[in-house]
């Protein structure tokens, strides 16, 4: 897969999202989220990666989802994987505030193994991800372990998501999106952070 590639798709993936016209439609059934994947420095993967959170708008500060992730390619896939790190209130605002991410240091991350997700482009400039195939990204919720689907197409304007959680023994639905995906726009763009230097990986 060519260099212009990686860097279309990193291009894409990099930025923030809010569902603010999906909240304002549908209050109750919707709150209003903010999505924030920001490149990380090159130098914590020798190559592309991400920082990624999640956020209620009225609590940017307190994160309830944080994610490190590293950018490889298997054949005609991107595969984002996942990574796992201590003391997580320490970065909580660094989509935002990308002087935080200094504190990363990379012996204290941890694969989060089964959690990688893949993705592929569906059509020009289009990109839909799923989490790796197996059943192994195991996420506790209510006392009990659940494995996770999790669902994303991506373009330059939009952002389209869906996280379920399902029983390991019976594949029975527990958590998730009643009402559907979560519907976001692009607000903010990292573009101009991806560079060939920043996409390219130390042999």
């Amino acid at each position: 897969m060519s260099q212009v590639n990686i860097i279309r798709f990193a291009k894409t993936m990099a930025g923030i999202f809010d569902n603010f016209a999906q909240s304002q439609a549908n209050p109750k059934e919707f709150a209003r989220i903010n999505i924030v994947f920001r490149p990380l420095p090159r130098d914590i993967f020798n190559g592309p990666g991400f920082y990624s959170e999640q956020y209620y708008d009225h609590s940017p500060w307190d994160p309830y989802r944080q994610g490190i992730h590293r950018l490889t390619i298997k054949e005609k896939t991107y595969v984002m994987e996942n990574f796992g790190f201590p003391n997580k209130e320490r970065l909580a605002g660094a989509g935002r505030v990308p002087e935080l991410l200094e504190s990363i240091k990379k012996e204290n991350l941890e694969p989060r193994c089964g959690c990688a997700m893949h993705f592929v482009e569906s059509r020009p400039g289009h990109y839909t991800g799923n989490v790796e195939p197996g059943k192994k990204c195991i996420v506790p919720r209510d006392g009990k372990l659940t494995y996770l689907v999790s669902e994303v197409e991506v373009n330059e304007e939009t952002w389209i998501s869906r996280d379920r959680g399902f029983d390991p023994e019976t594949d029975e639905p527990k958590w998730g999106s009643e009402h559907g995906p979560l519907r976001f726009a692009r607000i903010k763009s990292f573009s101009e952070l991806i560079t060939e230097e920043w996409a390219s990986r130390d042999p």
